[in-house]
């Protein structure tokens, strides 16, 4: 799913480029397009991320491509540089608020016109996760449903997950942004936390990414995934 992530947003970005990446993190992604030619200003809350992806920084002698600031993505008026040319979220970071219109307010003054953002967020319909209501987990079938959120936790934390469809998140946007596309992940293919699907049913998971590779694009189908891949370009 990175991987897909990856090639959908190198079709977009020119080297050299300057992207802002939110919730970065350790850096898995700043570090991967920093070493693709990108000049990456990666922000993400918890200081402690960020000291990690300091030291890799340090480590591999990229000082010049990768600024960092600890910076919620709900503060993102501390960023005083302007004029990006992309906005970049990975993997569901902004779920982590219930005020997403916020944020997404936020992006007019970081981004140049012709600019692009590209979310990778989690909507509120995953097949994977209703099948478990047949094992009678009806907690984790429903979860993405609840309009309050869903109560999650990962390495101590506890926080609320919210969902969205991409239907909404294109709303948030306005008539400032044009949609470039929407994408599905994890429509057929099973989600990252079932990571030994694929070695174990390697023929049938290759039958399945074949298949979500065909149908990742259409109305239902991209709706209906572990997350979607949202990308819209500022107008101007």
């Amino acid at each position: 799913m990175r991987g897909t992530v990856r090639e959908h947003v190198l079709g977009l970005w020119k080297t050299g480029d300057s992207v802002v990446e939110l919730n970065a993190g350790t850096g898995l992604d700043a570090i991967y397009f920093a070493q693709k030619g990108f000049k990456i200003y990666a922000t993400d809350n918890a200081q402690g991320m960020l000291d990690v992806l300091k030291q890799k920084i340090s480590q591999l002698s990229i000082e010049d491509k990768i600024v960092t600031q600890q910076c919620s993505f709900l503060e993102l008026d501390k960023i005083q540089q302007t004029g990006f040319d992309h906005i970049f979220s990975n993997f569901g970071g902004l779920n982590c608020t219930g005020g997403l219109n916020e944020v997404i307010g936020s992006f007019d003054r970081l981004l140049k016109p012709g600019g692009t953002v590209t979310l990778v967020i989690m909507p509120k319909i995953c097949p994977w996760e209703l099948i478990l209501a047949f094992k009678g987990n009806f907690k984790v079938a429903f979860r993405r449903l609840n309009r309050n959120g869903a109560p999650s936790h990962l390495e101590g934390q506890y926080f609320t997950t919210y969902y969205y469809s991409p239907s909404s998140v294109r709303k948030m946007f306005g008539e400032n942004y044009s949609v470039i596309s929407i994408n599905g992940l994890g429509i057929v293919v099973p989600p990252p936390y079932l990571e030994d699907f694929p070695i174990k049913h390697s023929r049938i998971y290759k039958k399945l990414l074949s298949l979500e590779n065909t149908i990742a694009d259409i109305w239902p189908f991209r709706s209906w995934a572990d997350h979607f891949i949202i990308s819209v370009r500022k107008n101007g």
